[in-house]
């Protein structure tokens, strides 16, 4: 008797985003990655339904091959990614299905990969550490499918509990997946894992080459890799008996994709995590709002070497010299004299044009959403979330000044401006223009942690997980710029990047951070000058309460592509009629 099951293809156009029936042998279940004949080509699909009945009046073909069996709680994942993210089936299921090889003549050799030692001895822990890995153990030897927070400070030992916790993971016959948001900003990291685990960690990410990545896969789902650490996509690594997912520096906005299908890792390893009975741990010195507000906190409180540095508020409104004030050029200055190393952020990427008074240090921001205006080429100001617009104003509408100006300045200004007065100090740019060439990241940061008076200079990537010793200073030369998105996550992520930064100074020597504002009176500076996430977390959750922003409401972002204005306004206009819930814009 011929049995037939339904087959959804892993095709990205979505008039095709449908299930098609097709003949399958018996040993075929739901999870099986086969390639079918779709239309003139071979196509690999995954079977979603089997013993289904046959279409009435539609000749249907056999499978070719089965090429693998998923996991079914991998494709559950992956159908229940389609419709909470509004993707197609088809898409979702190619994030878990194996990648497809193209055929070539001769069968790849495998990637070689560099000799991995293992088996460094782990670290002693504190009482606020043992405290937390025994709630994880715990959570592990109950089968407990936890969500939990792991917060503490920058350098409070929160990669070494993922270490102990991903052994313990081990020892009961279970996988780990470590996320981090990218494994090229976080070498040492990933050298912690190497060292500790060797041959037993499989890497993933988005450098690979399909070879590479085919072979990772074979190691992984075979058991012989049974730790992966990877960037976000490592989330859907199939890694058998899976028992804990580790997302460090869950905070970070690279674990949401920005293409379709625009899953967020964070939200997808919750939900994996459900489906297998696995424990999830979000690790963070500055947890999300929603983090902190739903999770089961482990608190490790502050640093193991010692204090978090103090941090001096430089208000710009009051200094001359932008962008190098006298206080900033008097700490480089004693570098130069007396050698160390110091640390520059200025946080052009993505910057709109929000428009800011220089005078009393305001920016202007829409009155119904409580995000910054940002100001179009008909010099009209415009809300990116409700759409309001109104004239580009001739004075502040807070003091009256005529001072106002768009937010910021570049790094090769600054790098210009160091060059210029302080010559003796070697300079290291960060940013994507400075590393474009292949190896620039690493060499870069390889010279950074050998030289002396030295400033690196970069965006927000020289604020990620990096540990630098004798980094002496650490400032930020424009924290306004941050705060001029037209987001309402700007204060929440400004308030990150400069806690983060400041994590990198004074690790194992005495270190001073300085940060240049035009808004001293920010709630996000301000609590970032104290180190007071809790406080800062309470107010920026109440905030979003009383303006129905997420937690507390979902928002969804619809946008609509055209060729000509006109259709896409048309089409925008014909769904306000259908949807339910509050509707902002067009904007």
């Amino acid at each position: 008797m011929t049995r037939y099951a339904s087959v959804y293809p892993l095709v990205t156009a979505r008039a095709l985003a449908r299930e098609f029936t097709y003949e399958i042998p018996d040993e075929v279940r739901p999870g099986a990655v086969v390639e079918v004949r779709f239309g003139n080509a071979k196509r690999r699909g995954v079977v979603t339904q089997v013993d289904v009945a046959p279409p009435d009046g539609i000749d249907t073909s056999p499978v070719e091959r089965v090429v693998e069996e998923l996991p079914r709680p991998l494709v559950e994942l992956a159908l229940w990614i389609a419709e909470y993210y509004g993707s197609t089936p088809g898409r979702a299921l190619a994030l878990v299905a194996p990648v497809q090889r193209k055929a070539r003549g001769k069968r790849p050799q495998p990637a070689e990969r560099d000799a991995l030692p293992g088996e460094a001895e782990p670290a002693e822990l504190s009482a606020s550490q043992r405290a937390a890995l025994e709630r994880i153990i715990g959570a592990l030897d109950a089968g407990e499918s936890a969500n939990l927070l792991l917060h503490g400070a920058t350098g409070s030992g929160k990669t070494e509990v993922y270490l102990q916790a991903c052994a313990a993971a081990l020892a009961r016959g279970r996988g780990a997946i470590v996320l981090v948001p990218e494994i090229a900003l976080t070498p040492q990291t990933l050298g912690r894992f190497r060292a500790r685990f060797g041959e037993r960690i499989a890497v993933l990410h988005s450098a690979l080459t399909e070879a590479e990545r085919r072979d990772e896969r074979l190691r992984i789902t075979s058991g012989e890799a049974p730790i992966v650490v990877g960037a976000r996509s490592a989330v859907f690594a199939s890694v058998p008996r899976l028992g804990l997912i580790c997302v460090d520096e869950e905070h970070d906005a690279s674990y949401k994709q920005e293409s379709d299908p625009r899953y967020d890792a964070r939200t997808v390893a919750a939900k994996r995590a459900a489906l297998e009975g696995a424990v999830a741990v979000f690790g963070s010195a500055t947890p999300r709002p929603e983090s902190w507000g739903k999770l089961e906190r482990l608190e490790l409180g502050g640093r193991l070497a010692g204090p978090l540095p103090p941090v001096r508020v430089v208000d710009l409104r009051r200094e001359a010299g932008y962008p190098l004030s006298a206080p900033l050029l008097a700490e480089l200055g004693a570098i130069a004299d007396g050698g160390g190393k110091a640390i520059l952020l200025l946080n052009r990427r993505g910057v709109a044009p929000a428009l800011h008074c220089r005078a009393c240090g305001t920016t202007l921001r829409c009155d119904n959403c409580d995000v910054a205006l940002v100001l179009h080429q008909d010099r009209r100001l415009r809300c990116h979330h409700c759409g309001v617009a109104e004239p580009e104003p001739d004075t502040c509408p807070a003091c009256g000044s005529t001072e106002l100006a768009r937010l910021g300045a570049g790094t090769q200004r600054l790098e210009r401006e160091l060059e210029s007065k302080l010559p003796e100090l070697e300079r290291i740019r960060l940013d994507a223009d400075a590393l474009d060439r292949p190896g620039a990241l690493a060499a870069a940061l390889a010279r950074f942690a050998v030289a002396d008076r030295v400033v690196l200079v970069g965006t927000q990537m020289v604020a990620k997980g990096h540990h630098f010793p004798g980094v002496s200073l650490a400032a930020v030369v424009d924290a306004d710029t941050g705060l001029g998105l037209p987001d309402f996550r700007a204060e929440e992520r400004t308030f990150q990047l400069l806690t983060q930064l400041a994590g990198r100074s004074g690790r194992d020597a005495p270190g001073r951070v300085l940060v240049q504002t035009f808004q001293p009176d920010s709630r996000a500076i301000g609590y970032a000058a104290r180190h007071d996430v809790p406080r800062f977390l309470a107010e920026e959750l109440e905030r979003r309460r009383e303006l129905g922003y997420p937690p507390f409401r979902h928002l969804i972002r619809i946008v609509v592509t055209g060729p000509e204005p006109d259709g896409p306004l048309q089409a925008l206009a014909e769904l306000k009629e259908g949807l339910p819930g509050e509707l902002l814009g067009p904007a």
